[in-house]
């Protein structure tokens, strides 16, 4: 399980050196859910032409499963740590798996040219940011300072019209001020999935803000039924919820 792996401090996840450690001996896990709670949300924003880049991968397979939904037009994984790529790779390679391409690269400081994907997906990968940002209201400045940077090079390597896909606990009140920072020129909309404790999946498009600045719900398909209260309480989702929920 995952508890098993996880550090004694919230902020030990902000340590690289526990990822490399992590991911030497955990298979495989999902942060905020696998892709079949969110399939609804995300498989009609896909198509076969995308060039898709996932922020922070992890051991995560929702590369796999974008292929699966049809993703022809390219798919780059990256993480900060190698010890995760190299899993990554190898465990592609065992699969015969071709299409997904595993990057070592840091989040703050992204690699690619501008205008590189069309579409950005991060899932749980901005709340590692949040675990000592303190007040909620009112993070401190190193937390401020990197969440900025993440946005930042997200929005430069976007296409014109491409969409950034951010699932995680982090509610509109809190992730709003950073998504609608003067400098990005994308929309906001959001929606929520899971049962017991609910996620957050906002979809960014870049070029599409409107005057107003002004994010909104939108009206999707509705999720599928889970029965996840008791599997949430036994999973690390549970230590990012606390840092906002419970303040």
């Amino acid at each position: 399980m995952a508890d098993d792996v996880a550090p004694c401090t919230a902020s030990g996840y902000l340590d690289p050196s526990y990822w490399d450690g992590r991911f030497g001996k955990e298979e495989h896990y999902e942060w905020f859910k696998d892709f079949s709670h969110f399939r609804h949300l995300l498989a009609p924003l896909l198509s076969p032409s995308l060039s898709v880049l996932e922020v922070g991968c992890g051991n995560s397979r929702l590369g796999e499963e974008l292929l699966r939904e049809g993703v022809t037009g390219g798919v780059t994984c990256i993480d900060l740590s190698p010890v995760a790529v190299q899993r990554m790779r190898d465990r592609l390679a065992e699969q015969g798996t071709s299409g997904v391409d595993v990057v070592v690269a840091d989040m703050l400081d992204l690699p690619f040219e501008s205008e590189s994907f069309d579409l950005v997906i991060e899932k749980g990968t901005m709340d590692v940011l949040f675990v000592d940002s303190g007040d909620p209201w009112n993070p401190n400045p190193t937390t401020v300072d990197n969440v900025t940077k993440m946005l930042e090079g997200i929005h430069k390597v976007l296409k014109p019209d491409g969409k950034f896909v951010s699932i995680t606990f982090g509610q509109p009140h809190f992730r709003r001020r950073f998504f609608e920072a003067p400098e990005f020129t994308w929309s906001v909309e959001w929606n929520t999935f899971g049962d017991g404790f609910h996620y957050f999946f906002y979809t960014l498009q870049k070029g599409k803000r409107s005057p107003e600045s002004n994010g909104h719900q939108v009206t999707l398909p509705a999720a599928p039924s889970f029965n996840m209260l008791h599997e949430e309480l036994e999973s690390e989702d549970y230590i990012f919820r606390t840092n906002v929920d419970e303040l």
